[in-house]
């Protein structure tokens, strides 16, 4: 069965951005992008909500095309591009959307059926409430939390305060060379 892996960058404080959205006050070490890139070789699908998919749509599948785009930003653009994009939405719709697919309604049966197709892992790339909705399901089964050296204070949170209790394993860790420290985790639901 294939495993979902999320793939969260986050504050200390745990924030996944600032107030207004904006990822700004993150500073990412050259080597980051690298590390990222090594997780899509495992990958053949990119999960996300409206919100994360508009966003990484309006970057990614011209990244590669840039006359100063570094190798991992070709390879990460290219396997953007390659990779069948799921989106969580209720308010979207699958009309000329490039190798992508909206789900809507029945959310867990349909992540299910994905989860079961051949194929590599899909990377879990969202906000709060795409998490949150997936975690609450118990579908995810591996967390790559991406703690930067940074308080934000005030943001918006990694997790809601409502969240169930959640016990993980941690798998692997990798210090990156700005602070950033990346810890794999598994869900000891899976």
């Amino acid at each position: 069965m294939r495993k979902i892996i999320l793939i969260v960058h986050t504050s200390i404080d745990g924030f996944v951005a600032g107030k207004r959205g904006e990822f700004d006050d993150f500073n990412p070490s050259p080597e980051n992008l690298d590390f990222i890139c090594s997780l899509t070789d495992e990958a053949d699908a990119a999960l996300m909500g409206r919100v994360s998919y508009q966003m990484l749509e309006s970057f990614w599948p011209d990244a590669r095309n840039k006359p100063d785009a570094s190798k991992s930003e070709i390879k990460y653009s290219n396997w953007y591009n390659d990779a069948q994009k799921i989106v969580i939405s209720n308010s979207m719709i699958e009309k000329d959307l490039h190798n992508t697919k909206i789900i809507n309604g029945n959310i867990a049966d349909k992540i299910l059926q994905l989860k079961k197709q051949e194929g590599k892992s899909i990377l879990m790339f969202g906000g709060p409430t795409t998490f949150q909705l997936l975690n609450e399901l118990n579908l995810i089964d591996e967390f790559w939390v991406i703690v930067y050296p940074v308080m934000f204070g005030q943001g918006i949170p990694f997790s809601p305060s409502a969240m169930s209790l959640k016990r993980l394993k941690v798998l692997t860790t990798k210090q990156l060379s700005n602070g950033e420290i990346a810890i794999n985790y598994k869900s000891s639901s899976q």
